[in-house]
């Protein structure tokens, strides 16, 4: 058993991923904070895009994305106002078929949809995310108070927006033989049978080969023999599937989904506890009021985890995301805002893995 015990932060597909390895592995991720997410882009396209307008992705200090627009907020002081309509070939394509904009699977959910400027909206999904919050109010790192009717209802009517526009994704490319198994309703024992049967030729060719793949990198962490790679492309196998293994397959964030961990898209943020609008009492930089750093402080200051699993800017890249484990406040502080791109967020714990066996 890991002695780590590690906050994650991810969007609802990472976060889907994280729940699948808790389910069928034993992971060391202890804490899930998801992200509310609409989308992500493609580095590579919006490095493209922002040529348009004579940009570079070093010229940006900070992105934001609401009110119908990507605005980016120059080192000059300017501000660049991109509509998504424009933005919108960008999206990673399989955006298009997440129906989950508030990480259901979480122990806490956190974003700015709901919430005035400085504040966050954070929706508690379970015991230990209660006792988070409880515990991180009590000692100051945060405040927090009731969330408005509008506020709720505005949370509430564009996560149904994202769950209705994307199922007719959904059913559009099953209609042309590009299956969506996330989205199939079959039972548990459907799903055992489907996953004893299945590969990593099974996840390429219902799941990478036809643009669902999210690159989380949990079918890289998951294979007991390292045959899979993935960085900035679709996974790759070097190598041959041993019998009897399919833990590839069962941690994919787009293949089937048990039950317990499946959403019920009759509910449009899924269950939950309760939903607070939260603000920050320790950290001011970051993106939507900076509670995911808040919070993560507080896990480690008061030893709640070991670690967390954060994604950063590479250096020698600007707003090229990479993930990493840390324990160090300043680095998670460092880390904060969303890069609106994707990485292998998954990657880092083969360190951890190592260092145990």
């Amino acid at each position: 058993m890991s002695k780590h015990k590690i906050a994650m932060v991810g969007t609802p597909c990472e976060i889907m991923a994280a729940s699948k390895l808790q389910y069928y592995t034993d992971s060391p991720i202890d804490v899930k904070l998801g992200l509310l997410c609409m989308e992500n882009f493609s580095y590579k396209y919006f490095v493209n895009l922002l040529k348009e307008y004579d940009l570079k992705m070093d010229d940006i200090e900070k992105f934001q994305i609401e009110k119908g627009f990507v605005f980016l907020y120059l080192k000059t002081r300017e501000t660049v106002k991109i509509p998504i309509s424009v933005a919108k070939r960008i999206i990673r394509k399989n955006c298009s078929i997440c129906v989950e904009l508030t990480s259901e699977t979480s122990d806490i959910s956190i974003g700015s949809i709901g919430s005035e400027d400085g504040w966050s909206t954070v929706i508690i999904r379970t015991r230990k995310g209660e006792e988070i919050i409880n515990g991180a109010i009590e000692r100051e790192f945060i405040k927090a108070k009731d969330i408005t009717e509008p506020q709720f209802n505005l949370l509430m009517k564009l996560a149904g927006n994202k769950i209705s526009k994307n199922l007719e994704n959904i059913e559009r490319r099953e209609f042309l033989a590009r299956p969506v198994l996330y989205q199939r309703e079959k039972s548990d024992d459907s799903i055992n049978r489907d996953i004893l049967e299945s590969s990593f030729l099974d996840l390429k060719s219902n799941v990478i080969d036809v643009g669902a793949c999210v690159l989380c990198g949990a079918c890289e962490y998951a294979c007991p023999d390292d045959l899979i790679t993935i960085d900035d492309t679709k996974p790759i196998m070097k190598g041959k599937c041993p019998e009897n293994c399919h833990l590839c397959f069962r941690v994919c964030p787009r293949t089937f989904i048990h039950h317990d961990l499946r959403n019920d898209n009759s509910k449009p943020i899924g269950e939950f506890i309760n939903v607070l609008s939260v603000k920050s009492l320790k950290h001011t930089q970051g993106q939507d009021g900076s509670i995911v750093t808040t919070l993560i402080d507080y896990l480690l200051s008061n030893k709640i985890v070991t670690e967390a699993l954060i994604v950063d800017k590479k250096d020698h890249l600007a707003w090229k995301p990479y993930a990493k484990i840390t324990s160090a406040i300043d680095e998670v502080v460092k880390a904060g805002g969303t890069k609106y791109s994707v990485c292998p967020v998954f990657k880092p714990l083969k360190n951890i893995e190592e260092e145990v066996n």
